[in-house]
């Protein structure tokens, strides 16, 4: 088993298309540049933590040059893709687990393992340019170990075998019981004062306790410390249970029309998603809150509608949002944020017509389709529906965003003689 984990995903997204950010220190920033989300080795160097406010730190990116992006999900997810798709052609199966992180099965003999490693990394880094780091051990929590590990001890290589019984022994005692994949913080707690300090600890434990005290998932990741494969490939990702499209607004929203606007743009993004699992939706829940990190009233508050038959029409989903938002909004309060949350969902083939609801739109596919394909193409938002509005005022900031280098064909880059 092998785990490949693009490096400070975000930055290395961003110096792919600009080499002169190599070596300086680089920031990526939350929605509406709030907070810090991606840090580079170097902006690490500087003390800049992992979800640090902007205003923290602002003096110190003045004084030490550094580069700050506003969240780019377009590129990302594009060269996430893309380093999956290299990823792929060296293994057999495949689970991309998270954006930048894919399980690999290895189909080499151990001996093997830290060449074929290194291969896959030094391709990803030169067909991507992502530079990526590959653990490989026998099980997946192994791997995550090594994985993390390697990022300590491997920088130059990129790779880290835990292959051999030795190997595994040396690595688990120097790795923390809290850095092991699964321990958050309450069976963090729980392990120290049990006297448990590094994972080595830990797959010492006697069977009975662990069971006890962190139950069947404990006694999965203990067993998977041993070298025993609980945590098998998951190669089909399973079906959705909801869809949420939720965003804070760029500035405090006042006007039921700017609501309404917001939650029929975002209910049309939902019903995008929807498509894209070929499911259908039996609810949706609008709700919308106000900041409540500031000192004035606060409000929130959800309304969930039945979409009988389930649908994955937008034009059904809008309409639902917009009653849903209008019977919500009080005047009087400042909006942060509105959010859709899409429920009961269901294959789209699988959908059972109801008794007494109205026949179902039989374009309503062919019409989506349309939809779909002119936004696929010329881009998000070129075809919406009127109740989204033109300005949109209230949209989530990205003031220091760079372009879409891979994904629209006004940001391709160009080369100069």
């Amino acid at each position: 088993m092998a785990l490949a984990d693009c490096n400070n995903f975000y930055v290395s997204c961003e110096r792919v298309f600009e080499p002169r950010l190599e070596g300086k220190p680089v920031v990526v920033l939350s929605n509406n540049d709030g907070n810090v989300v991606a840090r580079a080795e170097e902006a690490k160097a500087l003390g800049i933590g992992m979800g640090e406010p902007i205003g923290n730190v602002r003096g110190l990116f003045g004084r030490h040059g550094v580069e700050v992006f506003s969240s780019n999900y377009a590129l990302y997810g594009d060269l996430s893709a893309r380093v999956a798709e290299v990823l792929a052609a060296f293994t057999p199966s495949i689970e991309s687990y998270s954006i930048d992180e894919c399980f690999l099965e290895v189909p080499v003999a151990a001996a093997e393992a830290p060449r074929w490693a290194r291969e896959v990394r030094c391709t990803v880094r030169r067909w991507t340019g992502i530079p990526v780091t590959v653990g490989v051990a026998p099980t997946k929590v192994l791997a995550k170990a090594a994985n993390r590990l390697a990022k300590k001890r491997c920088r130059d290589t990129g790779v880290l075998c835990l292959t051999e019984e030795a190997c595994i022994e040396e690595a688990l005692k120097t790795l923390a019981v809290g850095d092991l994949w699964g321990i958050g913080g309450s069976y963090e707690r729980l392990l120290t004062d049990a006297g448990f300090s590094t994972a080595w600890d830990l797959r010492c434990a006697p069977d009975e306790w662990v069971g006890r005290a962190m139950g069947v998932v404990g006694l999965r990741l203990v067993r998977e410390l041993r070298g025993e494969p609980c945590l098998g490939m998951e190669e089909v990702r399973a079906p959705k249970q909801n869809i949420n499209v939720s965003r804070s607004f760029g500035r405090p929203v006042t006007q039921a029309v700017e609501l309404r606007e917001a939650a029929a743009s975002y209910a049309a993004q939902a019903g995008v998603k929807l498509r894209g699992e070929r499911e259908a939706a039996g609810a949706l829940t609008v709700y919308l809150m106000t900041d409540r990190f500031r000192d004035e009233p606060q409000y929130s508050n959800a309304a969930t509608g039945r979409l009988a038959p389930p649908t994955d029409d937008s034009r059904l989903l809008v309409a639902c949002a917009v009653r849903g938002i209008l019977s919500l909004f009080r005047e009087g309060y400042r909006y942060k944020k509105v959010g859709i949350l899409l429920q009961d969902l269901v294959p789209r083939g699988e959908v059972q017509g109801e008794f007494f609801a109205p026949e179902p739109d039989e374009k309503s596919g062919e019409l989506m389709g349309v939809l779909d394909g002119v936004n696929r193409r010329y881009g998000r938002g070129s075809l919406r529906f009127a109740g989204e509005g033109l300005a949109q005022g209230w949209r989530t900031r990205f003031s220091r965003r760079s372009r879409a280098y891979t994904t629209r064909w006004s940001d391709l880059p160009t080369a100069t003689a």
